[in-house]
């Protein structure tokens, strides 16, 4: 899932700002919670979503309209 957090932020492929990056692969990666600890599509999700908490209201609002599509395309084909 790293290549899908880099194609995402790195890449600009997700309209999110490159600097949240880092806080998607520990969410991801290193997760506090215990729920998200499998790494799961689900778990990537909420990695994303917890990082996305650090935006301002807007910028917040349309980077999770687009991570659903975003993850969908992105993961299709990988195992």
């Amino acid at each position: 899932m790293k290549v899908v957090i880099h194609r995402a932020l790195v890449e600009s492929q997700l309209d999110a700002p490159k600097h949240l990056a880092r806080r998607v692969h520990d969410e991801y990666f290193d997760s506090r919670v215990q729920e998200f600890a499998p790494q799961t599509l689900w778990s990537l999700s909420n990695a994303f979503t917890s990082a996305f908490k650090d935006l301002d209201a807007i910028p917040q609002c349309k980077a999770t309209a687009k991570l659903a599509s975003f993850l969908e395309l992105a993961t299709t084909g990988l195992s």
